[in-house]
């Protein structure tokens, strides 16, 4: 895929990190934006209760490269999503990421929104994992959780997607499928913070932020 669509540039601090210099803020949790439908859905949710550790927590960073607000970038190397917010500054969530033979990598677009998406299951993920229904229709138990960004090409679904998930255990680490994934609670409070035709840039793995803005800046 492309990944000329953002001019990311380094802000005088090339040598720096982003994980290691944006020293944050927790971002407090709240159930503010969610719908009736989300309170009755994840009142009783079917799956543990996992402890997130404090660095795949929400945060308020530091964000010292030029990025348009709005824009979410993935760090896959990192476990990291960033959305840019104006004046130097991002939201900074704990993912988790396919393992490498499986990611997906490049620059996209938000084509599709959804709030409890249905699950249809690839081909290769029937092949792979399966066998599943040929569709898992949306809520607690469902694999995409509360919320799903449909990632685009174009016009064309490259079949990844920014989610959320019925296992939070697994934030911060590299799982078999290939798309990302996100907390429940976190996947709502950034679907309230994007527009269809957000950019998105997903950083292959062993590529950090640092290495991007070098090749790229």
């Amino acid at each position: 895929m492309p990944r000329s669509a953002l001019a990311w540039s380094l802000a005088g601090l090339l040598g720096l990190v982003l994980a290691g210099c944006a020293q944050g803020s927790l971002s407090p949790s709240s159930s503010a934006s969610f719908t009736q439908r989300d309170r009755q859905l994840l009142a009783n949710a079917p799956y543990a209760q996992a402890e997130i550790p404090e660095r795949y927590r929400r945060h308020i960073v530091d964000y010292p490269y030029r990025g348009r607000p709005g824009t979410i970038l993935v760090d896959s190397d990192s476990r990291y999503l960033y959305f840019v917010l104006p004046q130097g500054k991002a939201i900074r969530y704990g993912v988790a990421v396919g393992e490498e033979a499986l990611a997906f990598s490049g620059t996209a677009t938000v084509g599709r929104m959804a709030e409890w998406p249905d699950w249809i299951p690839t081909p290769e993920i029937q092949a792979r994992l399966g066998p599943y229904p040929s569709r898992v229709h949306g809520g607690p138990e469902n694999p995409l959780g509360a919320r799903a960004l449909y990632l685009y090409s174009g016009n064309k679904d490259t079949l990844y997607r920014i989610h959320g998930t019925n296992q939070p255990e697994y934030i911060g680490q590299a799982i078999s499928s290939g798309c990302i994934r996100m907390t429940n609670e976190d996947v709502i409070d950034l679907y309230d913070r994007v527009k269809q035709g957000t950019t998105v840039v997903v950083l292959p793995p062993s590529q950090g932020l640092g290495g991007y803005i070098a090749r790229h800046g």
